[in-house]
């Protein structure tokens, strides 16, 4: 089962630099196996197409190495509080994507212009408070996880499942590794697509809600009817 783990978390990983979300060695992908305890994660600094299965690292959710050689990723602590405070997640994806990163350095939701957007997300894309002088220091990363799970107290996480960290950048998260890496995708495409909206029309009006919850609802909930059956591959 773990080596199945590892397999998930590493299709997720490759599939980053496919759909253009990553530069360099940015971002990262983790898969969670809930039964067991156990997430495997990115190893950091490793370029993606060196990397293999094996190199997957294995921590629990209290951050200690279960197996792998290498160091895991710097953003592991990130993904752990949210595994934690999440129930349903079974994966996160965090990138340095261009527009989603664009929005979360200038501190703006990414807000619901288009149907596109309604597909995916329940309402705007919400963006972190900064973080304060004390909690840049030593438990950044952990932190960071903090503030992204504060940004959702009252709200439920798999009606929206991104966020963009105030002047650093996206994570999003779902059911399964490949559902995160979905949701990245979806992010980022409606950043670029809101970023261009905005240049357009810097004033668009507020968005119909009778319209965005259709196009949520005939996705997501008891009564969707888009598509067929569930399909847990990495988007390609």
């Amino acid at each position: 089962m773990l080596k199945e783990l590892k397999r998930e978390a590493y299709e997720a990983n490759r599939a980053l630099p496919r759909h253009g979300l990553v530069h360099l060695n940015f971002g990262n992908a983790s898969a969670i196996d809930r039964a067991r305890g156990v997430v495997a994660i990115k190893p950091s600094g490793v370029d993606y197409d060196r990397l293999k299965p094996s190199d997957m690292v294995l921590v629990d959710l209290g951050g200690a190495r279960v197996e792998g050689s290498l160091r895991p990723s710097s953003d592991t602590p990130t993904h752990l509080e949210i595994f934690r405070s999440f129930a349903h997640v079974g994966g996160v994806v965090h990138t340095h994507s261009a527009h989603a990163t664009a929005f979360a350095q200038a501190r703006r939701p990414v807000p619901v212009l288009g149907t596109t957007h309604a597909d995916f997300f329940s309402g705007p894309v919400p963006v972190t408070r900064q973080l304060t002088r004390r909690e840049t220091g030593s438990g950044y990363e952990a932190e960071t996880g903090r503030v992204i799970v504060e940004t959702f107290l009252g709200t439920d996480p798999d009606l929206c499942p991104a966020v963009l960290v105030a002047r650093h950048g996206p994570f999003a998260w779902g059911a399964t590794a490949a559902k995160a890496v979905e949701h990245a995708v979806a992010l980022e495409f409606c950043a670029q697509l809101a970023f261009l909206s905005l240049a357009l029309r810097p004033s668009p009006g507020t968005f119909p809600a009778a319209l965005l919850d259709r196009h949520f609802s005939r996705k997501h909930g008891p009564g969707a009817y888009y598509g067929q059956a569930q399909d847990s591959r990495i988007p390609r």
